[in-house]
C-alpha cells in the first residue's frame, strides 16, 4: 500500500525531529559529563588552595564565583546520577503507526520542520537617483550655515 503525501511528509518530518533529538541528547550527555568532571577538578583545586592557605598563612579564594555558584546549585555526583538514570536513545520508538489525516494531502510548508517556504520574493523598493543624492541647493545651503557659524 502506497503512502499518501501526508504520510510521506510525516515520515520526513519525524525522522528529522528524531535526529535532532538524538543529537541534542548526545551533546547534553557530553556537556553534563564535562561539567561533572570540571566540578570535581575544582573541588580538588579548592582542597589544594585551602592547604596552601593554611600552610603559608594566606587567604586566597579557593573557588571562582561561577564554580562556587555551580557547586551551591548541584554536586558532580548529582550530574553523574542523572547520566546513570537514562541511556542514549531510550525513548526512541521503532514501530509507530503513520497517521493518515488531512485527506492524504500534505500540510503547508512550515520552517519549524525545516521546510522551505516558497512564495513571491520580497523585493525592497529601490532608492531613486534623486533620493540617493542631495540636491546642490541643499548642499550649498548647509555649507553656508557652517561657514556662518564658524
Amino acid at each position: 500500500m502506497a503512502l499518501t503525501a501526508y504520510q510521506v511528509q510525516f515520515k520526513r518530518r519525524m525522522k528529522r525531529a528524531i535526529r535532532q533529538r538524538a543529537k541534542s541528547d548526545q551533546k547534553a550527555r557530553r556537556y553534563t559529563q564535562l561539567l561533572a568532571d570540571a566540578l570535581r577538578l575544582s573541588q580538588d583545586a579548592a582542597a589544594q588552595m585551602n592547604a596552601l592557605n593554611q600552610l603559608y598563612n594566606v587567604d586566597v579564594s579557593t573557588q571562582t564565583i561561577l564554580v562556587h555558584d555551580l557547586l551551591d546549585a548541584l554536586q558532580p555526583d548529582q550530574l553523574t546520577g542523572l547520566l546513570g538514570q537514562s541511556t542514549p536513545g531510550e525513548e526512541e520508538q521503532l514501530f509507530n503507526p503513520i497517521p493518515d489525516g488531512n485527506g492524504g494531502q500534505p500540510l503547508p510548508a512550515d520552517p519549524l520542520f525545516g521546510d522551505v517556504v516558497t512564495g513571491p520574493p520580497i523585493v525592497p523598493p529601490a532608492p531613486t537617483a534623486r533620493a540617493a543624492t542631495p540636491e546642490k541647493d541643499v548642499v550649498s545651503a548647509v555649507a553656508r550655515e557652517v561657514e556662518t557659524q564658524d
